[in-house]
């Protein structure tokens, strides 16, 4: 089942499953900007990361001496969402523990995304409930994937992407499939980075941001493309599957990240975990603009 939003200028396609953003179209110039998960490549669109981002070391975590097993990206992604709440251009969705996922995630929560149409922007909020009676500890991310090209009349290497604000920015070097903490590196992100397939040679770019930040894919060749922007996820992951030569980019604002490649496992001293006293409630979100 999915749920469809529409204002003057966009339509947005949330599917029940995972509450996964699967299409965001220009009315006016009939464009589709999310990447339609065509199984050759990556058969998703826009997924949500949660209770972790990114992949643990032998996809295992220790909590109070027990040893829990996640997926990469945790496994909100795969969970059926209820609506909770749905206007012409807003809905709402629900995700809460379960006995099951306590089997592997041993905390009470509620997990509320929202998705919120206004002029030519998609604004995407998460929520964060902890139920429980004890300090909880997560990450959460989005994982939304572009088109690229967005027209078929130009190619892959038309585009860049654009950084703001202009400036340099941390890069973290991954090791496998883990954080190369040691190997950071100061990246030149104050001007614009060539859109080419052996970008992403050595997997995804990680960056670390502060503030307010903004992420755009463009081309010179064409007026239109999109911009990724929040005010405050600690990390950004730009990614495109190699060597598989994918038509999308994935731009992911992170409030956490993959284990480095020295990890003890504890999940309490893991990089960029989020500490979520009993019933607080953590609220975060970005946007997407189209032009």
């Amino acid at each position: 089942m999915t749920v469809q939003l529409e204002n003057e200028f966009l339509i947005a396609t949330i599917a029940e499953a995972g509450a996964e953003l699967v299409s965001l179209r220009s009315k006016s110039m009939n464009i589709e900007y999310i990447w339609q998960g065509n199984p050759a490549f990556w058969n998703r669109h826009s997924p949500i990361l949660f209770p972790i981002v990114g992949r643990l070391k032998n996809n295992q975590y220790i909590y109070e001496g027990k040893t829990y097993h996640l997926p990469q990206h945790g496994f909100a992604r795969d969970q059926l969402f209820q609506v909770i709440e749905q206007s012409d251009q807003s809905a709402t969705f629900s995700l809460k523990s379960t006995k099951e996922t306590y089997q592997y995630y041993p905390f009470d929560f509620e997990l509320v995304l929202t998705y919120e149409l206004e002029e030519q922007n998609l604004i995407v909020r998460y929520q964060v409930e902890n139920l429980g009676i004890q300090t909880m500890y997560f990450s959460i991310g989005g994982h939304p994937a572009f088109n690229v090209p967005l027209e078929e009349t130009l190619t892959f290497e038309d585009y860049f992407l654009n950084f703001f604000p202009k400036k340099s920015r941390t890069q973290i070097p991954l090791s496998g499939s883990a954080l190369n903490i040691k190997n950071k590196t100061l990246a030149q992100t104050n001007t614009s980075i060539d859109l080419i397939h052996e970008l992403f040679k050595n997997d995804a770019l990680i960056f670390e941001t502060k503030g307010n930040n903004a992420f755009s894919i463009e081309t010179d060749k064409s007026q239109h493309g999109i911009t990724l922007s929040y005010t405050d996820a600690p990390y950004v992951g730009i990614w495109s599957p190699y060597p598989k030569k994918a038509p999308f980019v994935c731009i992911e604002p992170w409030w956490g990240i993959a284990d480095t490649i020295d990890t003890d496992g504890q999940l309490t001293n893991k990089l960029g975990i989020q500490l979520l006293s009993p019933n607080r409630i953590f609220n975060t979100h970005y946007q997407l603009t189209i032009k």
